[in-house]
């Protein structure tokens, strides 16, 4: 009999490709995670796992379970959801993480609206960047990830998670008051091209959106400049440090004084933000009120 917890284990390791870094998702020790590899491989009659200098991976055997292994925890995703609306599941806690505009954007608006709607709901708000909330998830520390589209997240086709398309937003050019092309109704990006940019940090989300539209129109832009911060983006560009693409309701409420925003052409780049859950929990009775109420923020 193979045991769900072991499975567990088996796709934290192959998520993170190192037995230390799975450890620490899952709040074991190496050890302890080593010993339950073990035993899952006793269970099975099967070796799952390689060990070599830069970490772990599957075997072909592991590779089969592992295909296994979403489909079960998805199940079970379901039974407990099926569980709690039995017992009514009108209470509880439900941790969720989302980056910071998405907060301000509709997680804030949700949370109000399930004060009404549904109160004895309680959300728990963690402010996260983009592309960290669906490791997150599916490493069970949150139960809704509010996420945004990146390179190497994981498809609408991953049967690990269920996604809601939320909203989708384009990027603005933001350009010192003083820049040649200020007073343009709109900023074509190729005249961008031997600008200095300022943007965020490789690996946050919009780094890559900006990155690929700037690829798509010819060149690589040079970053002189780096913040996760958008208010700080702009605090740099008005100071004639620099050219930026910002996501438009980033903009909302920075201090736009010494800056000229103005519509990128046809291409335009877009941030796309979606929520995301556990494949099967999107039915459980405390989940699917904050899935609700997102949508109605997002359409609103």
């Amino acid at each position: 009999m193979i045991e769900a917890r072991r499975l567990h284990i088996l796709r934290a390791v192959a998520d993170h490709s190192t037995v230390t870094a799975a450890a620490a998702a899952l709040y074991l020790t190496p050890s302890a995670v080593s010993q339950q590899l073990t035993a899952l491989e006793q269970e099975t009659g099967h070796k799952l796992v390689e060990r070599g200098a830069r970490g772990v991976r599957l075997t072909a055997a592991g590779e089969i379970l592992l295909t296994h292994t979403n489909a079960v925890l998805a199940q079970l995703e379901r039974a407990e959801a099926e569980l709690a609306a039995y017992s009514t599941g009108e209470a509880g806690t439900v941790t969720l993480a989302s980056f910071a505009t998405g907060i301000g954007l509709v997680v804030g608006p949700a949370l109000g609206h399930l004060a009404i709607t549904s109160p004895g709901i309680r959300v728990r708000v963690q402010d996260t960047e983009g592309d960290a909330s669906l490791p997150m998830l599916l490493d069970r520390r949150i139960d809704v990830a509010v996420a945004v589209e990146y390179r190497g997240a994981p498809g609408a086709d991953d049967d690990r998670i269920t996604r809601v398309p939320l909203y989708a937003e384009p990027f603005d050019a933001v350009l010192p008051a003083t820049h040649r092309l200020a007073d343009s109704e709109w900023i074509r990006l190729g005249d961008l091209a031997q600008d200095t940019w300022i943007g965020p940090y490789p690996g946050n989300p919009c780094h890559d959106v900006v990155v690929l539209a700037c690829e798509h129109a010819g060149f690589s832009p040079q970053f002189e400049h780096s913040s996760d911060d958008f208010r700080a983006v702009v605090a740099l560009a008005s100071a004639g440090a620099g050219v930026a693409l910002v996501p438009r309701s980033a903009l909302r409420g920075a201090d736009l004084a010494e800056a000229a925003v103005r519509p990128v052409d046809a291409v335009a780049p877009e941030r796309k933000v979606f929520a995301a859950v556990r494949h099967g929990a999107e039915a459980h009775p405390l989940i699917r009120p904050v899935l609700d109420a997102l949508r109605r923020a997002a359409a609103g």
